[in-house]
């Protein structure tokens, strides 16, 4: 690496984005950095970066207000000429990932942001590699083995998030004859595998929660579905390595836990059960669920349990998956390096014991 490395990486504020800033700043110690961050009413982009920008390295942190979905990413004229001709790589992360966003909505966000940073890129003459973290979820409803070359094979997708992530990477493979370029996919990205911390609570921890709360024990979907999910320190070492790796450019890398480190629905809901000390989950017919089940529920339920009933539509698929990511380009790019995802079910009490301790994300715990 050489000293006048200038890395812009957007969505820095994400769950991802602050544990990749951190991973940058202590795996790369003469780089700087350039993040992407909008202003947010009494909140200037600077400041929040000083929420997790250890003090000690934000003197290498240079802080631009911008948006991705704005014209020339929200940045002036000037400002945006003098980054592109300093930048040296590019680190784009910032997507929306909510499912419940119109296709429109997504789309202006994670395809026509994604067009903008790249159009950046393009501008960068000295660009040494633009990454692009996407999600192995761009796979839709496929089943079976999922190869990391793969992308459009005619599969339908679950919501707006996978099927705008799918365009987007698709946007970013027509670029790369133009720029030096690498796409990330990560799976499900859940905290810390040595210390379970995480800030988001979202994904699998919201049904666990419940579960673990004994608010809900039935589960529409199949016990032998694969829950592919990977900690995101693994995730944040893995982006921060490759970035810089020459023999991954043009590449497309699967970071997930593959078919040796993932757990089944059911070896996570018996390794659940017994942390939390609650029944075994019962499986039904996820088209029985919703068909019949769900509508009479809804009418019967009140309270909570309905709460539980409409916010868990969001997670229905997710318990029917019957696919696997094939980590073989990952594994010959990382392996050498020391880097892999540890198994699932050798970090998930930590991950538990992280949400009884901070009361599913009320409390604040230090990570040491």
């Amino acid at each position: 690496m050489k000293n006048e490395d200038l890395i812009l990486v957007t969505g820095s504020t994400g769950f991802l984005g602050e544990r990749l800033v951190r991973e940058l700043l202590a795996t790369h110690p003469q780089a700087t950095l350039a993040l992407l961050i909008r202003n947010r009413p009494g909140l200037t982009g600077l400041q929040r970066a000083e929420r997790f920008v250890p003090a000690a390295d934000l003197h290498r942190v240079q802080v631009y207000a911008g948006d991705v979905t704005q014209p020339l990413c929200g940045l002036d004229a000037s400002a945006y000429q003098q980054l592109t001709e300093q930048a040296t790589r590019v680190i784009h992360s910032a997507a929306t990932v909510r499912f419940d966003h119109t296709l429109e909505e997504a789309r202006a966000i994670n395809v026509e942001g994604t067009r903008r940073i790249l159009d950046f890129a393009v501008a960068s003459p000295n660009l040494r590699s633009f990454t692009y973290v996407g999600t192995a979820y761009v796979a839709g409803e496929r089943t079976g083995l999922i190869r990391e070359d793969e992308l459009n094979v005619g599969q339908n997708f679950r919501n707006t998030y996978e099927q705008t992530k799918s365009e987007a990477e698709a946007l970013v493979r027509s670029y790369l004859q133009k720029i030096p370029g690498i796409i990330l996919r990560p799976s499900i990205i859940v905290g810390d595998s040595r210390t379970g911390v995480t800030s988001s609570f979202k994904m699998m921890y919201w049904p666990l929660k419940i579960y673990a709360r004994r608010l809900w024990r039935t589960v529409p979907g199949y016990p032998d579905s694969v829950l592919d999910i990977v900690p995101v320190d693994f995730v944040a070492r893995a982006v921060a390595y490759l970035a810089f790796d020459p023999t991954a450019i043009g590449s497309t890398v699967h970071l997930c836990a593959g078919p040796r480190s993932s757990a089944t629905i059911a070896q996570i809901a018996a390794r659940a059960a017994e942390y939390f000390h609650v029944a075994p989950p019962r499986y039904v017919s996820p088209k029985l669920f919703f068909a019949l089940l769900r509508p009479l529920l809804f009418l019967a339920l009140w309270g909570r349990k309905r709460r539980v009933l409409r916010d868990g539509r969001a997670y229905r698929d997710y318990f029917t998956m019957r696919m696997q990511f094939d980590t073989t380009h990952a594994e010959r790019l990382l392996v050498p390096a020391g880097i892999t995802a540890p198994p699932v079910l050798d970090y998930l009490d930590r991950l538990f014991h992280y949400c009884v301790a901070s009361e599913w994300g009320r409390k604040t715990i230090s990570p040491e």
